[in-house]
């Protein structure tokens, strides 16, 4: 559909291409972190528990967000865990990690996630869609701070 909001409609079938890469890794590292809530044990576990649930909680909200930034473009969001997993940079993890390998593989993630969104920003520009890469900043700097949290428990 084109929205008349200025921009080129190939243009835009490319940032929402670009945004359904992003809805769907922030869908993978959303039910990452909710596996690692369930099951983290061991030594500070409260303090883990309550530290992945804010993450998921965080991450809950930027999903609707971005899929919500989708519909603005005039698309629709994919919603299933096959579609999720398709279009994914990140992966699903299927072991039950220990607290240490739980924390360092969501830091990969986040970082993985950033360098992706980063380069859509750059592209996104390029289409002056600037509404949109403004919107994928703000993600970016959320999860930097996700990002430095871990970092603090990886030293």
């Amino acid at each position: 559909m084109d929205t008349k909001l200025g921009i080129p409609q190939k243009d835009m079938k490319t940032n929402v291409k670009n945004l359904t890469v992003v809805l769907a890794s922030e869908m993978v590292l959303y039910v990452k972190t909710r596996k690692f809530h369930w099951n983290v044990a061991g030594n500070s576990f409260m303090e883990m528990h309550k530290l992945f649930e804010g993450q998921y909680n965080e991450l809950e909200l930027i999903i609707d967000e971005v899929a919500e930034r989708i519909g603005k473009l005039g698309d629709k969001a994919i919603g299933t865990m096959k579609e999720f997993n398709d279009h994914s940079v990140l992966k699903e993890c299927t072991k039950y990690e220990e607290k240490d390998a739980m924390v360092k593989e969501l830091l990969e993630d986040y970082r993985t996630l950033i360098n992706k969104i980063r380069d859509f920003i750059k592209e996104t520009e390029e289409t002056d869609d600037f509404g949109t890469a403004d919107f994928l900043t703000a993600i970016i700097q959320k999860h930097e701070e996700q990002a430095w949290i871990l970092r603090r428990y990886n030293n």
